[in-house]
């Protein structure tokens, strides 16, 4: 059954993409990617985490504002290719865990520079 549900939950995922991708909101950055996409059991609810590449934090927030304002748009559009009987209701939250690693590697790369500056002053 939990092998049935991932493989809902990666269909969702890739059909909720692809319908973000066909909007034409100006407020929905062209760089937002989905992360994970989390449906309920009784397919009602759906929790979505959206990745923004940008480094205004405001457009990040503007991003997930939007969607979830076309959230009703796009279950709708899900529901047009999805086979199940229900689609479920969407709730766009936005996911810094991608930006969090991204800075962590900064941090990291900074740390290593000096070791190699060192080396190469001998």
């Amino acid at each position: 059954m939990k092998h049935k549900h991932q493989r809902r939950n990666e269909e969702i995922k890739k059909l909720l993409s692809q319908a973000i991708f066909d909007m034409k909101d100006p407020r929905v950055s062209p760089m937002t990617s989905l992360t994970m996409v989390e449906v309920s059991t009784d397919m009602k609810h759906a929790r979505v985490r959206v990745s923004v590449y940008d480094t205004d934090d405001q457009k990040r927030r503007e991003t997930v504002e939007a969607l979830n304002g076309a959230a009703g748009f796009l279950s709708h559009e899900v529901g047009k290719k999805l086979r199940t009987y229900s689609v479920p209701a969407f709730k766009f939250t936005l996911d810094d865990s991608i930006a969090y690693s991204v800075h962590i590697a900064e941090v990291l790369n900074s740390l290593q520079k000096p070791e190699k500056e060192d080396e190469d002053a001998d």
